[in-house]
């Protein structure tokens, strides 16, 4: 499922999401300036390597620069490719602005960053002794959609499923939507044959499971959880194959 939309107004302009999508873009169009070899070492140097941040391996000096605790910070903010980038952006757009409308501009910051450095420690603890450097923002968007399912379950997200050819449009509640979302990390994991790459599973995992909590404590005074379904959106237009 590819969510395009949800029913949730909000009351405030959620400047820190757009902020945070101009930053991966920008940081991501500056490693398009470099060349192939410098894109490589980029992501050694700022990417979370959880040897070097819990054992104490150390990169060659051309590599090295960034202070191993400050990866998990620096990562977030580091993608591998155009759909990495854009996948994660979308994420954060449709299901970031309802988190900071119940947040508040400031603590949403912190709270996005203390998602993704949850999520960094998440993926190094899981394999310590991987050398393997892990970038990405979907560990502290994780956290977005944790907070999302506990603050908004019954709201209605449009989807695009795709059926060989043809794209279905439908309206799903979030609860189903995010739900399925953090079930897959854990049957992605498990089909993943150990030590090979990818896809950070359980940085997905920590993300999610630290953004649900930290909504409890960090949310604005008087807003609530689990709250009702919001106003209805218009229905979508039939669409043929393609879309």
């Amino acid at each position: 499922m590819i969510p395009i939309h949800d029913d949730n107004p909000t009351t405030t302009r959620p400047v820190v999401t757009i902020g945070l999508i101009a930053v991966n873009a920008l940081v991501f169009l500056w490693q398009l300036t470099l060349t192939p070899s410098q894109q490589e070492m980029a992501i050694y140097a700022f990417g979370m390597i959880p040897a070097v941040l819990l054992q104490g391996v150390t990169l060659p000096p051309e590599i090295a620069g960034t202070p191993p605790v400050l990866t998990v910070v620096t990562s977030m903010f580091m993608h591998g490719g155009w759909i990495h980038l854009l996948g994660n952006m979308l994420y954060l757009w449709i299901f970031g602005n309802n988190v900071e409308d119940a947040c508040g501009h400031g603590r949403f910051l912190v709270f996005y960053l203390a998602c993704g450095v949850a999520a960094a420690l998440a993926q190094a603890f899981q394999d310590p002794s991987s050398t393997l450097p892990m970038v990405g923002a979907s560990g502290a968007i994780g956290g977005v959609l944790g907070a999302y399912l506990l603050l908004h379950p019954h709201a209605r997200v449009l989807v695009l499923i795709p059926i060989f050819f043809y794209m279905h449009v439908a309206r799903i509640p979030a609860l189903l939507v995010l739900g399925l979302w953090f079930v897959i990390q854990f049957v992605s994991y498990a089909a993943t044959p150990a030590g090979e790459g990818g896809v950070a599973y359980w940085a997905h995992i920590g993300g999610f499971i630290a953004g649900a909590v930290l909504i409890l404590f960090i949310r604005r005074r008087g807003i609530p959880l689990f709250e009702g379904r919001s106003r209805p959106m218009p229905p979508p237009r039939r669409r043929g194959p393609w879309g």
